[in-house]
């Protein structure tokens, strides 16, 4: 059994403890980002040559043998090429694939989709992806806007039954809105508490996402959530690099306000030492050292190895995402 349905089975039998915490490498950003969504050969400078998808897909086998991780979302090619290989094979680790890819993750050199209503995509053909995979991440945004909102949810019915017919499973993203109509900045992490409600509450256990993946949208809401139905598993998503505080403060906060998931993408692949962020991850999440603690050590050991962090100590310990600011006062 890999430790991702383990761990499952332990949070619905009402047993969860930190050590059940679970944890995901997003490395999926070609979606995204195209060419440069790999990251820069050189993490010192983004802006340079990036990364080609045999030198990814080294990144990928790294993290999957360091045997941190539960979960490696990748893209469909990606999942297939190293499925074939024998990656998964012995491994406790569970491959997902981006099951879908809506319009305001396109982000294209010169584009300006994101800044237009999400609308529903899905590229991946899941009678192809489930002989090599069977689990994948499905992707909704809501943004109060009735003709976008209701194509999206129709999307995602339609998802369901193809995924219920091909014996494939699923974890539900929603994004916080991207283009938003009428809806006010304060009511939104609510709006979106609400919506995901909305749309799971209709399903049965056989249609229902494993866990959800959604931004951190503070302790208040986070807690709402997670009090309302207790079998309903809450995952938080990295968001943008931030600063390493902002990473470790990141998992600390969302497991203290009900969160069971992490699923990281860039904070993990565009660090100076990925293996060496990682390896913090599970002493944050169970309190064997503190965030800022974390931050110092992670800093130590670039200095062993010699590598230049892209920032100084005293500005990696810095929080600089707001809804992370005053946890707890």
């Amino acid at each position: 059994m890999k430790s991702l349905d383990k761990k499952l089975k332990t949070i619905a039998a009402g047993k969860y403890k930190p050590a059940d915490f679970i944890l995901a490498d997003a490395k999926d950003p070609e979606y995204a980002f195209g060419v440069r969504g790999t990251g820069a050969v050189d993490y010192l400078d983004q802006s340079g040559p990036h990364r080609s998808i045999p030198q990814f897909r080294d990144t990928i086998r790294a993290i999957v043998k360091q045997k941190q991780m539960d979960i490696m979302l990748a893209s469909v090619s990606n999942i297939e090429a190293l499925a074939a290989e024998g990656l998964f094979d012995k491994s406790a680790v569970t491959p997902a694939v981006r099951a879908n890819d809506t319009t305001d993750i396109w982000l294209p050199r010169g584009a300006n989709f994101s800044k237009e209503p999400s609308r529903p995509w899905r590229t991946a053909n899941l009678s192809h992806v489930r002989k090599f995979c069977d689990l994948g991440l499905y992707s909704v945004t809501f943004n109060n806007i009735l003709d976008r909102d209701y194509a999206s949810v129709e999307a995602y019915r339609e998802f369901r039954e193809d995924a219920v017919k091909n014996k494939f499973r699923h974890f539900l993203e929603v994004f916080n809105p991207n283009a938003p109509q009428n809806l006010d900045p304060e009511m939104m992490p609510f709006f979106v508490n609400d919506m995901i409600v909305r749309v799971l509450t209709g399903t049965t256990r056989a249609e229902r996402p494993l866990f959800l993946k959604m931004p951190f949208n503070g302790r208040r809401a986070m807690e709402e959530l997670a009090s309302h139905d207790p079998a309903l598993v809450i995952g938080i998503l990295g968001g943008s690099a931030g600063t390493t505080r902002d990473c470790f403060e990141l998992l600390s906060q969302g497991e203290k306000s009900g969160a069971r998931v992490a699923l990281f993408g860039r904070k993990i692949n565009l660090a100076e030492s990925p293996l060496d962020l990682v390896a913090l991850f599970r002493p944050v999440l169970e309190s064997a050292i503190k965030p800022d603690e974390a931050v110092r050590a992670y800093h130590a050991t670039l200095a062993k190895k010699n590598l230049k962090p892209k920032r100084k100590l005293e500005d990696d310990m810095k929080i600089t995402e707001a809804v992370l600011e005053g946890y707890g006062k």
